[in-house]
């Protein structure tokens, strides 16, 4: 695990946090590191590199892979490039390279906070200013800790800054892990102010949401309820009234967002920095997720690829479980999430008499008689055609697809970056999160409340009453259902289902291409193997239990 820390790279990917241009940078004035974090400049964009690995891992394809894919509500389309996080079979081993990769970035974020956190005090900033930035760099320490803890398990924890490379590792217990992920955001909640003027910038608002999901992670339900009940009374957010408005994207920074990732819509701006095997190389960048999710239309009769309906890579696709969970005659979530059809913009491949935005493509989660089929002058893509008896898709390019991520502001029908901000918390979370915690605690009459607060904004128009529940049909299978339905691809299900014990049971009832592979292991990612190899005590630091084969 020889922890690469260059101290070259922290200085440069410290400009850029606020999508900033990512120059490669020649040192020809000999400034070191230590001279430049000295300064004023230098520290303050130190804390500001703490943001930007957030931008490898929300809205980036194999961000969502490994927290969306193999879960009960998505699998894999016919593009994905990572089956194997998916489908849970042999090849996912310790020679994954997008979990390398994920690795290499997570520990290097968590290097520069603790450089940020360390170097701070005797900075030139402000007195009044300096815990101020030190619990956004502890905010953004506990943020990485908790990506690390679980998606490895007990794998290496330090607090200090690295700058030379480390050969031993050591197996730090989960409980470690979260002992410090709780000092930090609770520093983080006493000395961040309420609100931030610099939009992304963490505040005390985004430290208490996370700090209530920490604690409903680990079982503290009466602290994750109050946290999560603080964020709901006391900073001035709410819910939107239609759930698709949070999908606009003119609508993006809306008063439900309790903490997002910022892209920007500037193309010569919006890169991305990478630096493997130490060399400093230069991506486009940008919210991607617009690209994933969406089946290739532009490959039927009546259809080419245009701005409106996407560019259509096929990644992922939806389980038909998470179809199946949506009463659409009363929940307004089901149109808002999904694309189910496509109108005519292409006449040179249209059917004889199909006119400029009739109906091209129609696809549905259910069953339609062939011979209605037939009489349809567009092409039906239903239940049959996408999957199984069983459920297993059986084909991977033709599905209905999730929409909430499309970027109409996209400039190009090819252009892959976006301009979407990436939501990292919602309010919806906090009032689940109360829900889930007092439901726990024995407090089913005010779990339903908070509960059906979010069933109500879901709810189409005159249905608000059939879309609540009753104390006797809460259980935590039907919070996950809700969360399933509430946060589709927003990078939180994989954690959902670990946290609550579920994710081996539900990926073995409801996603037929994964669950003869899924075993208890699989909770926890193989560490790199290239990390074993590197380690001299390798005996001590050892592979994952069920990925030495």
């Amino acid at each position: 695990m020889k922890l690469r820390f260059i101290t070259l790279i922290t200085l440069i990917a410290g400009v850029f946090a606020s999508c900033e241009s990512f120059l490669e940078e020649d040192n020809k004035s000999g400034l070191t590191a230590d001279a430049y974090y000295s300064t004023l400049e230098g520290i303050e964009a130190l804390v500001n590199a703490c943001y930007t690995p957030m931008r490898f891992w929300y809205g980036k394809e194999n961000g969502i892979a490994l927290t969306e894919t193999g879960t009960d509500i998505f699998t894999r389309g016919n593009g994905m490039e990572n089956p194997p996080v998916a489908l849970y079979n042999s090849d996912l081993s310790g020679a994954n390279t997008p979990i390398e990769f994920y690795w290499t970035r997570f520990y290097s974020a968590l290097n520069t906070c603790n450089a940020a956190v360390e170097r701070i005090p005797e900075s030139p900033l402000a007195e009044n200013l300096k815990p101020v930035r030190i619990a956004e760099a502890r905010f953004l320490r506990a943020f990485y800790l908790w990506h690390i803890v679980e998606t490895w398990g007990s794998v290496h924890l330090f607090t200090e800054e690295v700058k030379n490379i480390q050969e031993t590792a050591t197996r730090t217990p989960v409980d470690s892990f979260y002992d410090q992920i709780f000092e930090d955001l609770e520093f983080a909640v006493e000395n961040l102010p309420p609100s931030s003027e610099d939009y992304g910038r963490a505040n005390r608002a985004a430290a208490e949401a996370f700090l209530a999901r920490m604690y409903l992670t680990r079982g503290e339900d009466a602290l994750a309820s109050r946290h999560a009940k603080n964020v709901i009374n006391d900073y001035g957010f709410s819910l939107e009234d239609n759930y698709a408005d949070l999908w606009d994207i003119n609508n993006v920074r809306n008063p439900e967002i309790v903490w997002l990732v910022n892209f920007t819509a500037d193309l010569v701006l919006n890169l991305e920095l990478e630096h493997p095997d130490d060399d400093i190389l230069l991506r486009d960048g940008g919210n991607n997720s617009h690209l994933f999710f969406l089946m290739t239309y532009d490959q039927l009769p009546g259809m080419t690829r245009d701005i409106e309906n996407g560019r259509p890579f096929a990644r992922f696709m939806p389980t038909a479980h998470l179809l199946d969970l949506f009463d659409e005659t009363m929940d307004s979530r089901f149109d808002a999430t999904f694309q189910s059809v496509w109108y005519c913009n292409n006449l040179n491949n249209a059917p004889e008499g199909m006119q400029l935005g009739d109906t091209a493509i129609y696809a549905t989660k259910y069953v339609i008689p062939q011979s209605v089929k037939d009489s349809k002058p567009y092409t039906v893509i239903d239940r049959s055609r996408t999957y199984n008896d069983n459920d297993a898709p059986q084909v991977r390019d033709r599905y209905v697809s999730l929409r909430k991520f499309l970027d109409p502001s996209r400039q190009t029908i090819s252009q892959q970056q976006g301009k979407r901000d990436a939501f990292v918390i919602r309010l919806a979370e906090m009032y689940l999160i109360v829900a889930e915690a007092e439901m726990n605690l024995g407090n089913t009459g005010e779990a339903v409340q908070y509960f059906n607060e979010v069933r109500r904004r879901a709810a189409l128009p005159g249905h608000e009453d059939d879309m609540e529940i009753s104390e006797g049909d809460l259980n935590i299978d039907m919070i996950l259902d809700e969360r399933a339905r509430e946060f589709a691809g927003e990078q939180l299900r994989w954690f959902d289902l670990k946290r609550t014990g579920k994710l081996v049971e539900r990926v073995q009832q409801w996603n037929p291409d994964a669950s003869a592979n899924i075993q208890p292991y699989h909770q926890v990612r193989p560490i790199p193997q290239s990390q074993l190899d590197a380690v001299t005590n390798k005996s001590e630091f050892t592979q994952n239990e069920g990925y030495n084969r």
